[in-house]
């Protein structure tokens, strides 16, 4: 016969834990009820048995967290009942109350049924108390411990899914920043490429009403922007040089017809003057963009000599812009290789020594070798990196390793183009239209033949 019995305790608070749960087992009532009396003051909850199967029942019908049991049990002994409960039940504590006379039975339940402690008849209370205090708070601190270790391994387990989630967001949002750093680059390479193109546009109209051979400011502004890595400039002057080169002659637009289309060597001295004026009205037209404040002053001196007898100020040697020095150098170059300075254009040889010739006195010493080296590496280069084909010939991809230009210096496409479908079926049908062969420059890869 069984019974539960839960001793009178003081009041507990709510969030108490509850009293720990003793399963009593011995087939004498007797010990039982001495057993109950010891304990029953220390609010522990009390179940009772008479038998080894009847403590297992009560083991599957209860959550008990300590088992104290007598040896010498008809049936089952304490030795046997605890082998038992160790098996189905690993977690419960266990103690074992024998007799002297038990010694062999006791060292098979410390083997066989893993007991925490056993106590012989007759026990000392105090010794029990504290026995079963250890063992209970031993099972709390196994408790405790399970607990722990089930909440690191859920903890764990919802780290590991908040990482591998946060992981796949890091993952995604970097894949947005990628998407948007690629757009912005590719609108601003687009950008650049749509200012550089107007910038040409523009520069083929001054061209058009200048009557400068097509394709000459682009020619300068090359030029000048290759002397100008020469000097080791920084990235923001070679550009504010190469807009120079574009629109070196934006003045031009304000001169006379019959002014603007005569070589400088037939002008008279009053004619050369106002043509000579040109840059500062150039300077004045660019005044408005802010943008283009040193743009305009390298325009501004580009007709100042390094001996100072140049205009508009007289300046000399170093005080001059090393733009604009450059500007110079470039400038006539290209004027005298399209016969904008002498009546007939000058070969390329001719034109080089003239520059030369001048060194010193109109031009920057420094400008014009370095000038003259450059010269002499574009004369292998260019025909390495380039040839020259027939509309017919296109093919989509190809790159334009010059300006495409009609006949009459019209700008079609601007140099470092990437052929399209559509580029080539508007050049062909242009000839078609206009009669004549367009001369077409593309870039030789690295990879061709």
């Amino acid at each position: 016969m069984s019974n539960i019995a839960i001793a009178a305790t003081d009041t507990k608070t709510e969030n108490a834990l509850p009293p720990p749960v003793i399963l009593l087992v011995d087939d004498e009532a007797s010990i039982l009820s001495s057993l109950k009396r010891v304990l029953r003051p220390k609010g522990y909850t009390l179940i009772t048995a008479e038998s080894g199967a009847e403590g297992l029942r009560l083991l599957e019908e209860h959550p008990v967290d300590l088992i104290v049991s007598d040896m010498r049990m008809p049936e089952m002994s304490g030795a046997q009942f605890l082998g038992k409960a160790k098996e189905r039940f690993p977690e419960v504590m266990r103690i074992l109350l024998t007799g002297y006379s038990e010694i062999t039975a006791t060292i098979s339940a410390i083997n066989d049924g893993g007991i925490y402690h056993y106590l012989q008849k007759p026990w000392d209370e105090q010794d029990l108390l504290l026995t079963i205090q250890r063992a209970l708070e031993q099972q709390h601190l196994k408790k405790e411990a399970a607990r722990l270790n089930d909440l690191v391994r859920k903890q764990n387990e919802e780290l590991q899914t908040f990482n591998a989630r946060l992981e796949k967001q890091v993952q995604s949002r970097t894949e947005e920043i990628r998407q948007t750093v690629m757009f912005l680059e590719s609108s601003q390479a687009e950008i650049k490429l749509n200012f550089l193109t107007m910038l040409k546009v523009f520069s083929n109209m001054i061209e058009l009403r200048s009557g400068m051979l097509g394709g000459q400011s682009d020619r300068v502004s090359g030029l000048s922007r290759k002397l100008g890595k020469k000097f080791k400039m920084h990235d923001v002057q070679l550009q504010d040089l190469a807009i120079a080169g574009l629109l070196h002659a934006i003045g031009k637009i304000g001169l006379p017809d019959e002014l603007i289309r005569k070589p400088l060597e037939k002008m008279s001295g009053e004619e050369s003057r106002t043509f000579m004026a040109h840059p500062v009205k150039g300077h004045m037209v660019l005044t408005p963009v802010s943008a283009f404040d040193e743009v305009g002053r390298l325009i501004l001196y580009q007709y100042e000599r390094y001996d100072g007898r140049g205009t508009p100020e007289g300046m000399s040697g170093e005080a001059i812009p090393l733009g604009s020095r450059i500007l110079a150098v470039a400038r006539d170059f290209e004027a005298l290789r399209s016969g904008a300075i002498a009546t007939l254009p000058l070969p390329l040889d001719k034109a080089v020594q003239l520059i030369k010739s001048q060194s010193g006195h109109r031009y920057d010493p420094e400008v014009v070798l370095n000038f003259v080296a450059l010269v002499e590496e574009g004369d292998s280069a260019v025909a390495e990196r380039a040839r020259d084909i027939k509309s017919r010939d296109l093919e989509v991809g190809m790159q334009l390793a010059q300006d495409l230009r009609t006949k009459d210096g019209v700008l079609l496409i601007v140099r470092d183009s990437t052929i399209t479908a559509n580029n080539i079926m508007q050049i062909r049908k242009f000839e078609q239209l206009d009669g004549s062969s367009l001369e077409i420059s593309v870039k030789i890869l690295d990879n061709a033949a």
